[in-house]
């Protein structure tokens, strides 16, 4: 299903002000609906080749897997939809590409990547996510985020141990907990919700959120929310501004039409409530 004129994208990846190689990479298609974005770790460009593999290998694997897709069914067993699953199944090939290059070649050993990719599809979008990698959404000026940080911090949060005005001060707040390419196995987070025109997404990684807390990022993206370009711009600037002490990256994407799938149920439905 194309989504040619339903979806605008903007996308920027920059170095920061410190660390001397860019380790982030990130992917759109607006035709597609897709959106993808990795924060890689690992020396001796380990963190570039794993964030770069995983992007690449999910990227590829949905462009055939949703073309084979009836768009509007739903997996029997799991109640995810049928494109849900195959962002799953692309993920979980992308850890494994990444583990097993990060096996065989020594210069690699340890590497991994965050993750988090977006799908819109039939007036719905679906996110799934490893670490601490972020969906946001402004939405009737109302900004949330939409995933939960897989990282240490976010467990002590809640555990009650600290307050997330505090663990923004920790120094322990980038110990994540999942990766792609650690492990032979990795546990994907998936959800499900209804996108409405004129949302705005945010995906980002921790060089985002890291110097700017939610309230400057959702001023930051009202500032320039006519010109998704120049929102990824800005926010890219301001982190800088802020110290840039990490790699800074952001994808921004906004349903401009709706874009149902044909006679779907989910469509029929929406457009019942609607």
């Amino acid at each position: 299903m194309s989504l040619k004129g339903k979806i605008e994208m903007a996308g920027l990846t920059d170095v920061g002000c410190v660390r001397e190689q860019n380790e982030d990479t990130i992917s759109c298609d607006p035709n597609l609906g897709l959106a993808i974005l990795a924060d890689g770790m690992g020396g001796h460009r380990g963190g570039e080749v794993a964030s770069a593999m995983a992007v690449s290998t999910v990227s590829d694997l949905l462009g055939h897997k949703l073309k084979k897709i009836s768009p509007g069914e739903t997996d029997e067993d799991s109640g995810y939809s049928l494109e849900s699953m195959a962002i799953h199944e692309a993920i979980i090939e992308a850890n494994t590409s990444v583990y097993s290059a990060s096996i065989d070649n020594t210069q690699y050993r340890g590497m991994g990547t965050t993750m988090v990719v977006v799908l819109f599809y039939d007036n719905r979008f679906t996110v799934a996510h490893v670490g601490d990698s972020r969906l946001y959404r402004l939405r009737d000026n109302e900004f949330e985020q939409i995933t939960r940080d897989h990282s240490l911090m976010q467990e002590l949060i809640d555990r009650g141990f600290y307050t997330p005005e505090q663990a923004q001060k920790s120094l322990n707040k980038n110990l994540v907990t999942r990766a792609i390419g650690i492990e032979d196995y990795v546990q994907v987070d998936i959800q499900e919700d209804i996108a409405q025109v004129d949302d705005i997404y945010l995906l980002c990684s921790d060089g985002v959120t890291d110097l700017m807390d939610d309230d400057l990022i959702a001023q930051t993206i009202k500032k320039c929310d006519t010109d998704l370009a120049k929102a990824a711009s800005e926010l890219v600037r301001v982190a800088n501004e802020h110290g840039g002490k990490d790699n800074i990256s952001a994808i921004l994407a906004r349903p401009i039409k709706s874009f149902p799938a044909g006679n779907s149920l989910f469509s029929r439905f929406f457009d019942l409530f609607s």
